[in-house]
């Protein structure tokens, strides 16, 4: 399994247009092959940050199956135009299954 993760840095005038778009959005992404589990959080600190991560069978589900995908561009229409800057994403593996 593969942890994607990414930190997500909102326009601070448009926190709550971004979660309404991420609650409509997250079933894109749930319904493509190799995903097993996503969630969302709000940093306490800084309140236009969140951190998605997200439960793949295998990296290549994420970068290729999704990525590649023309669910991806709509994932991308919907969500990508809150970030400022665009996030950096990377992914994690268990050090139990290196």
């Amino acid at each position: 399994m593969i942890l994607e993760v990414a930190i997500l840095d909102v326009k601070q005038e448009q926190k709550k247009e971004f979660e309404n778009a991420f609650s409509k959005a997250q079933n894109i992404i749930s319904s493509m092959d190799g995903y097993i589990s996503h969630q969302l959080q709000k940093c306490l600190e800084r309140d236009n940050r969140y951190i998605l991560l997200v439960n793949w069978e295998t990296l290549e589900h994420h970068t290729v199956g999704f990525r590649e995908s023309s669910e991806y561009q709509e994932w991308k229409k919907m969500l990508h135009h809150f970030y400022d800057p665009f996030p950096t994403v990377e992914h994690y593996q268990n050090i139990e299954n290196i």
